[in-house]
């Protein structure tokens, strides 16, 4: 059989091999006792089902609302997902659907053509890229993940929200020497003074030994779980509030949404990260631990000390959220658009080196504003003025010159890689161990 298949030409056995390729993903969409055989029955239930979710699309398509869909409603809900195509590729869509030749395509053309085709295109897309869920660079400001009508339902979400926040923990945990770093150069470095990474590292050894590399990591972990499910509950609701009632939002719905979700859960626990720089900058023996930290902090400098570095934070999801969305859409849409014949799938490479580009560029827009904030939430432990945000930015710049806001960034850098790449491989693992099902 392999012999005389090899003899079939081209056109032919490729168009063999996606047809096999299809039915495999038939069966596998629709064998809900996982025998590896689809019955006359299972079959049936496939049907139906396939059947309500091209239903839910058809409308998400049919801007005009007439039963039609034509080249324009087609280039419309692509651009939303950030997706761009011309009229003539449009057309070329159209045509592989439409009957009778009207360059339209109404309910039952649409139906016919997909209800043997398991996946369709935007919950594909939003099931197959998340990546805000999955990849953990240790910062929070990313815009949250869309998830589908059909995980929403199923719960299939908090699943994924507490595999993200354990592989959050394992990257946070193996990374936090570099955070810890990171911060004391922010804080520390200088003209006069300039630490370098070795230098950095020795010194913290010096001084605490081996396990004060990893202070500050317990509160920033800690974390992770309130400030996920803040921003999670927060982006469903603004989604509701502005009025969307399709499966995924528009870019720009999605930066404004994700934006102020984004500031609703950095408000609420902003004294964790506030707790989150001390503890980092502490001395051997000046805490015992985060309560004890707390309560100095409300004894000598008031509760406001806890807000300290706030408006800096606030304006930092502007730029970062909105860089990193542009950036990840970009790139996926080049990908989807070049690469993606049979499936939205990108792979584990393509998905970490997306993520990977989008988040470091984010980060690096929004540093200035991370570091001015991580002086402020440390001012009131030093000695010397109490500055506000934009006397620190002068203060900054006279006295170090434009390089001074970035005072820490190759630790930060350096950290990226490795946190995407075990948030990756817990997040998998997690996600096995939680019944997260993989279509």
């Amino acid at each position: 059989p392999t012999c005389s298949l090899l003899l079939i030409p081209n056109r032919t056995q490729s168009r063999r091999i996606r047809s096999f390729v299809l039915f495999q993903k038939i069966v596998k969409a629709g064998d809900k006792d996982l025998d590896g055989q689809l019955d006359f029955e299972e079959f049936v239930h496939y049907l139906r089902d396939h059947e309500k979710k091209l239903r839910l699309v058809f409308k998400s398509l049919d801007k005009k609302n007439d039963g039609q869909i034509d080249s324009q409603e087609i280039m419309q809900s692509l651009r939303d997902l950030g997706i761009n195509i011309s009229e003539e590729q449009a057309e070329e869509i159209l045509k592989s659907m439409d009957k009778n030749g009207t360059m339209s395509i109404d309910w039952d053309e649409w139906r016919d053509y997909h209800l043997l085709h398991p996946a369709s295109n935007i919950p594909e897309i939003i099931l197959y890229w998340k990546h805000s869920t999955i990849l953990d660079v240790g910062e929070s400001l990313i815009v949250p993940d869309e998830f589908t009508a059909e995980e929403l339902q199923s719960g299939m979400w908090w699943r994924h929200l507490v595999a993200g926040g354990g592989a959050g923990a394992a990257s946070r945990t193996c990374t936090a020497p570099l955070d810890r770093l990171k911060v004391m150069m922010q804080v520390h470095a200088s003209k006069n003074n300039s630490m370098r990474i070795t230098g950095g590292f020795l010194q913290m050894i010096r001084e605490g030994g081996v396990r004060s590399l990893w202070r500050g990591n317990g509160i920033n972990v800690i974390k992770i779980a309130p400030e996920s499910a803040i921003k999670f509950m927060a982006y469903e609701q603004i989604k509701r509030l502005i009025g969307s009632d399709q499966e995924t939002l528009g870019i720009t719905e999605r930066f404004v949404s994700g934006s102020l979700a984004g500031a609703i859960a950095q408000s609420s626990i902003y004294p964790m990260e506030v707790l989150k720089t001390r503890l980092a900058l502490r001395r051997t023996g000046q805490y015992s631990g985060i309560v004890d930290c707390a309560k100095h902090i409300i004894q000598k400098e008031s509760v406001a000390a806890f807000y300290k570095g706030y408006v800096p934070n606030m304006l930092g999801i502007i730029p970062y959220a909105g860089i990193d969305l542009a950036v990840y859409e970009t790139l996926k849409n080049s990908w989807l658009q070049r690469f993606a014949t049979d499936s939205a799938d990108p792979g584990v490479f393509v998905l970490l080196a997306c993520g990977t580009t989008s988040s470091t560029c984010g980060q690096l827009a929004s540093y200035p504003l991370a570091l001015v904030r991580t002086r402020m939430q440390a001012q009131a432990s030093q000695e010397g003025p109490q500055m506000s945000m934009t006397s620190l930015f002068r203060h900054i710049i006279r006295t170090e010159g434009p390089t001074g806001l970035y005072r820490g960034l190759a630790p930060n850098f350096m950290k990226v890689i490795p946190s995407v790449s075990i948030s990756y491989v817990v997040y998998e693992s997690l996600k096995i161990r939680l019944g997260v099902q993989s279509k």
